[in-house]
Order: C-alpha cells, then structure tokens, then sequence
C-alpha cells in the first residue's frame, strides 16, 4: 500500500511539469534575407499564441533540402513562393492557384496558405547608368549584348524557370556567365565587375544601389506569390495557432516587405528585431542577441565533443586492430581516408536522406571526419614501437591486453594523443558547416551574415570559432600532461 501511495505522489508532483511541456512545431528558412524575416515574423506570431513551443531551423539552404525536410517531419513550416513550388518542386508550371497546388500537394499531406499579401518575383537589373548607355529597357534589348558580364545564383542557374529557359525563350548567348551567392551579386554591381545580375522584386538593395529592373517583355518569370508551405496536421491539431498564422495572410503587401527587407540590410537591424517591428511588439535586443549567442555556442560545443568522443570510441579499437592485424591495416586506413575526400557539404547532404536534417547528420558527419586522423595516428603510434620492448614484454610473461595496456599505448600515447588534438581542432571548424542542414552552432551566425553579405556579422560567429579552436588545443596540451607518462614527455 505504502508504494502505490508512493507512486501516486511521484505522479501528481511530476504532473505540473508534464503538463507545462508544449507540443513543438519547427519552423524553417532558406538562406536569404526575406525568408529569414518572415520565417522569424511565423515563428513570433506562433509563440505569442503560447499553444506551442517554437523551434526554429533557419538557413537551410536550397529548395530541395528544405521541402524534403517538410515532408520528412523535420520541420512544419517554412516561408515560399507559389512560382517555386510549381515550377521548382512540382515541376509543373501549369499549377498557378493556391487550390492547384494544394491539389498537388494533397499526396504528401501539405498545404500552402494563402498569399501573405504580395509576389516577389525574378527580374533582371543592371545600374541605371550603364542601362542608359546602352539603351536596355527590356530583356529583349540583351540580344545585343552577349558580352555583358552576368552573375547569377547557382539555384536560378539550374532551375526549370531560371538561366536555361531564358535564354531559349530570349535568343540570349551570354559568353560570360558567372554562379555566385545572391547577396554578393550587388557588391559586384556596384563595383563594376558585372553589368546583370537577377533579383528578387522586393529586394531593398534595388533603390539602394539605384538599379534599373529590366522590362519582362515576353512574360517568362511566372508570379512568385509569398505563401507559408506546412504540414497538414498543423492546421487541424492546433486551430488557435493557425488561426494566429492565418491572420498574417494578405498582411504584408510588396512596399511593406521591401521595408522589412530595408530594416536589416540597409539599418543593419536584426530578424528578431524586425519581425517583432512588424508585429508591433517591443523586444530587449541586447538580451536576444545575448541569449542567441549562448544557444549557438551550447550547439556548437555538443556538435564538436560528441562526434569526437564517438569518434574515439570507434577510432582508437579501429587503430589498434590495424596496427596487430596487419592485413586489416591498408582496409582500415583507406576506408577511414575515403570519407575525407568527400566534400562536407556533399557528405551533409548525403546523410539527409537517411537522418534527416539538423543535429544527428552533422553529429554522423562530424565523426566521419574525425575517424581518420585517430585511426591512422593510433596505428602509427603502435606500429613504430621498438620491437624489442615487445620481445621483453613477453619475455616477462605479458598476456597482449597487457603488453597494450602496461606498454604499448603508453608509449604510442604522444602520437594518438596528437590525431585526437588535430580531430577535434579539425571538428571545431567543420562544424561551422552544420548550420546549413539547420544543426545550429557558430555556422548559423555566419551563414546570417552570408546572405546579408555583412562582415560583421561573419565575423561574430566567425571569431568565437577560431577562439575555440585555440581553447581546444590549449585544453588538449593539459590533457597530454596528465596522460603522457612524463619519461616519455622528456
């Protein structure tokens, strides 16, 4: 009887705080400064309900990535564009209307919401000046110029309704074209080292540098209206929270958004701070800016010790079999030396498909990376002992565990201590690279100052990475002192 009434009061004190847990929803963006903003605007909105707890995946790069992470359940919300969905993803351009698409998406239990109130579509521009000269008024007049220097995103590149399509449907034949992050495209303008680049509608940046959009004669870019993409069962489980989300559709109109857009790549204001603009509310931006450091360096620390104590685990027995079984060694090295040679980007993306996005890929990949330097160093360092210390050891009567443990390891400890220095080192800077699939870390700030093409903030995230790096070397030459028989140190 005493343990059922036990039980009962472990239940009833534990029930306040079970009940205080709140359902999460993950709200994504992509890697550019408008789907930054009204990403954060969705995400404040759905806070202030108080129905969920948000969690937000910000900069996940390319379309692809990000819809195949809504439809997988790693995120259930993310800012996008009617135009994209139909031509990029659906890849059906006859799919124009919110009822089309959804129709469409109905198989993959998605939906769009209506228009948040106005479209941003691709143009072309090129300053007003050079556009003069050469009596550009529309993207016809380009036919005369195959020599203009052209610099356009690597995704509008590739697109169904981007580079290719154009210039069939324009009779184009630039001799001259360049892939590069939208952001640095106006720097580029603006110094004079291109003369075309394609924007987007609402773009701030297109007063600011004073640029001439150049008149779509022939009707290519079809209308890219501003729509949140979700999952379903958003809607249906939680009806106060959409209602909250639905009160943002028609909202933002394109004078509005380019004013948004302004607010943080001309007056340097922060997603936060300009959401919380729109939605009228007052935010304490030194302690938001505080308390999103903090985050991102608690992810970052996780993202690099874990893999690399996982990577030791597993790296120090792969080491040791390849230095006693010697026809294992060439395998081993080679198995572990392979996965260095995939780009990290290329090894995050393919570990998406399997994991998913955020944490545990960039955990996985982050291991993979630290594998080689502590296999081929714990190899190294067994293999190069003096082979009379082993004669002796077994003279004495040794078993091989103790030969490795009282000898062996001992001596090769310099050498293996030094690939886990290099590994984790290594893992501190790799790391950065997360942030792109939505694992957080320094790389979130950076990949933010990417796409604002703002040094500063580059350099926030870029910075306490590189001080890490030093702490973590620092704190491994401590770690050799206490481990490294001093004989040896000498």
């Amino acid at each position: 009887m005493k343990n059922y009434f036990f039980l009962i009061l472990v239940l009833v004190a534990a029930s306040p705080t079970i009940a205080a847990e709140k359902p999460i929803v993950v709200v994504g963006s992509k890697t550019f400064t408008e789907s930054y903003i009204l990403a954060e605007i969705l995400a404040q909105t759905i806070e202030d309900v108080g129905e969920l707890k948000v969690q937000r995946r910000m900069g996940l790069g390319a379309t692809g990535i990000i819809y195949e992470s809504l439809k997988g359940g790693q995120i259930d919300i993310y800012p996008e564009y009617t135009g994209t969905i139909s031509e990029v993803i659906l890849k059906n351009s006859q799919l124009r209307s919110v009822e089309q698409i959804n129709g469409a998406l109905n198989s993959d239990h998605l939906r769009i919401s209506e228009s948040l109130g106005f479209s941003d579509s691709y143009a072309l521009a090129m300053q007003k000046k050079v556009a003069l000269e050469k009596s550009i008024v529309s993207l016809s007049d380009l036919k005369k110029y195959p020599d203009l220097r052209v610099g356009f995103t690597h995704e509008f590149i590739k697109r169904q309704d981007g580079y290719d399509a154009l210039v069939k449907l324009y009779n184009l034949n630039f001799s001259n074209v360049k892939g590069m992050e939208h952001s640095l495209a106006y720097e580029s303008l603006a110094e004079r080292t291109l003369d075309l680049i394609e924007v987007y509608s609402t773009d701030a940046k297109i007063s600011k540098y004073d640029l001439q959009t150049l008149k779509d004669d022939k009707k290519f870019f079809p209308q890219y209206l501003a729509v949140f993409v979700y999952r379903r069962d958003l809607a249906t489980h939680f009806p106060k929270t959409w209602s909250a989300i639905q009160n943002l559709q028609g909202k933002i109109n394109e004078e509005k958004m380019i004013e948004l857009n302004a607010k943080v790549e001309i007056d340097s204001w922060s997603f936060e701070r300009t959401a919380a603009y729109f939605l009228q509310k007052s935010t304490d931006q030194k302690s938001v800016a505080f308390d999103n450091f903090l985050k991102r360096t608690k992810e970052h620390l996780a993202l690099v010790f874990i893999s690399l104590i996982v990577a030791i685990i597993v790296g120090l027995p792969l080491g040791i079999l390849a230095a006693r079984f010697k026809f294992l060694a060439q395998g081993v090295l080679l198995l572990s030396g392979l996965m260095q040679t995939i780009p990290s980007l290329a090894l995050l993306c393919f570990l998406i498909p399997i994991f998913g996005i955020g944490y545990v890929p960039a955990v996985v990949a982050l291991f993979l990376y630290a594998l080689l330097p502590i296999v081929r160093n714990t190899y190294l360092g067994l293999s190069t002992i003096d082979t009379r210390l082993i004669e002796s050891a077994q003279t004495l009567g040794l078993t091989s565990f103790e030969r490795l443990r009282l000898i062996e390891l001992p001596i090769a400890s310099p050498t293996i201590l030094s690939g886990i220095k290099l590994s984790a080192v290594i893992n501190v800077g790799t790391a950065t690279l997360a942030a792109f699939i939505g694992a957080g870390g320094y790389g979130a700030i950076i990949v933010t100052g990417l796409a604002l093409n703002n040094n500063q903030i580059i350099l926030q995230g870029a910075i306490p990475s590189a001080i890490l790096a030093i702490i973590v070397h620092v704190f491994f030459e401590l770690i050799d002192r206490q481990f490294i028989p001093k004989g040896i140190r000498i």
